[in-house]
């Protein structure tokens, strides 16, 4: 008899019991509630109902007592609530940055290196003769002993300046990045949750930039009806508001912080599943959620224009996939002269990692 037979489905990525597996999803979880250590917990309680992810040695309370003990969690006894610490805010960014940064490593994508070769930080596989002002660390003296060899023989042996060999260098590049976070009230609409991989993105960036970049510079700017900065810390709190979207005092904001930058490589990075819908004027609010307000868009495409007279690109990460958003994106894009790219959610994390790694290996001469 032909046909399919169907087992009872149970899922492996579970933790199994003992803190480091229930920490992994603790963390997970503190994503989706905006850093509410209690709501993380309570779902910790109904999955561990359904799905047995503690055990008779190690339960939920066990768990609760090590976050404390290990400085994950602390408790206001007075309104018997727990809040995350600054620990756990590190953690968070750390889990997002192995996350990335891991699936980049199996695909082989990304390096750390400048296409550009003279006298630089980091050597490479390229090689050439010797010219005049080349620095001595740069001579491959093996290679070198061995080109005079061949080329005068060993009887006699003698180098001369021909024979030399020097290792290309690459250079490294310090760039400015303001990422920006659509925080408008359509990035949680028709069921799909868009704000928390935009967010562990932000983190994941945050932490490689900390870690391996330390002279590179990240800004963070969220924006609905209005744009502020954000700090790093504020990331795993940051949620979705009643807002229209205002792109254009986004990109204005991140203008303004990449001017106060001492860098010469300026970018920004914006994440957005729409349409510009909002301006400012004075104390007002100029809204039109319907279609693509020319106004709106003309004040928008004019702020890209400027960015590119700046020298400053925008990368737009585009989470919908309408078409005449991405046809408003297209042209965003072409009046900026930057890049634009429809990413999944799923995608997104490996994109901007990707493009920012790409980026930094441009000199500026």
């Amino acid at each position: 008899m032909r046909g399919f037979g169907f087992s009872k489905y149970t899922p492996h990525e579970l933790p199994k019991g003992g803190f480091d597996e229930l920490l992994k999803l603790f963390l997970e979880l503190l994503n989706y509630s905006s850093g509410d250590a209690g709501e993380a917990l309570q779902w910790m309680n109904e999955l561990d109902k359904q799905y047995n992810i503690t055990n008779d040695e190690y339960g939920m309370g066990d768990f609760i007592d090590d976050l404390k003990q290990k400085g994950y969690l602390s408790e206001d006894n007075e309104k018997g609530e727990f809040n995350i610490t600054a620990k756990t805010e590190q953690s968070i960014r750390q889990s997002a940055l192995e996350e990335i940064f891991g699936k980049l490593k199996k695909s082989g994508k990304g390096n750390h290196r400048s296409p550009q070769s003279g006298q630089g930080d980091e050597k490479n596989s390229e090689r050439r003769e010797f010219e005049f002002g080349d620095s001595l660390d740069q001579i491959d003296m093996t290679q070198s002993i061995h080109n005079a060899q061949v080329n005068h023989g060993i009887g006699d042996f003698m180098m001369t300046e021909r024979d030399l060999e020097v290792e290309e260098m690459d250079y490294k590049t310090l760039t400015s990045t303001v990422l920006m976070i659509d925080i408008s009230h359509s990035m949680i609409l028709y069921g799909e949750d868009r704000i928390t991989p935009a967010k562990k993105v932000a983190m994941a960036l945050s932490e490689l930039i900390r870690t391996k970049y330390p002279k590179d510079t990240l800004d963070i700017v969220v924006f609905g009806n209005d744009a502020w900065p954000i700090t790093i810390k504020d990331l795993p709190y940051l949620q979705v508001g009643p807002y229209h979207t205002n792109t254009y005092a986004g990109l204005e904001l991140a203008t303004d912080l990449l001017r106060r930058r001492k860098t010469h490589n300026k970018q920004i990075f914006m994440i957005t599943d729409g349409k510009p819908t909002c301006l400012k004027e004075g104390t007002k609010y100029y809204k039109n959620s319907i279609g693509l307000d020319r106004k709106v868009v003309n004040k928008t495409l004019n702020m890209a224009a400027q960015c590119k007279r700046l020298k400053i690109p925008i990368t737009t990460f585009m989470i919908a996939r309408d078409p005449y958003l991405q046809q408003f994106v297209r042209k965003f894009t072409e009046t900026n002269g930057g890049r634009a790219f429809y990413s999944s959610l799923n995608g997104l994390g490996e994109y901007i990692f990707e493009d920012y790694i790409k980026n930094r290996r441009k000199t500026v001469r």
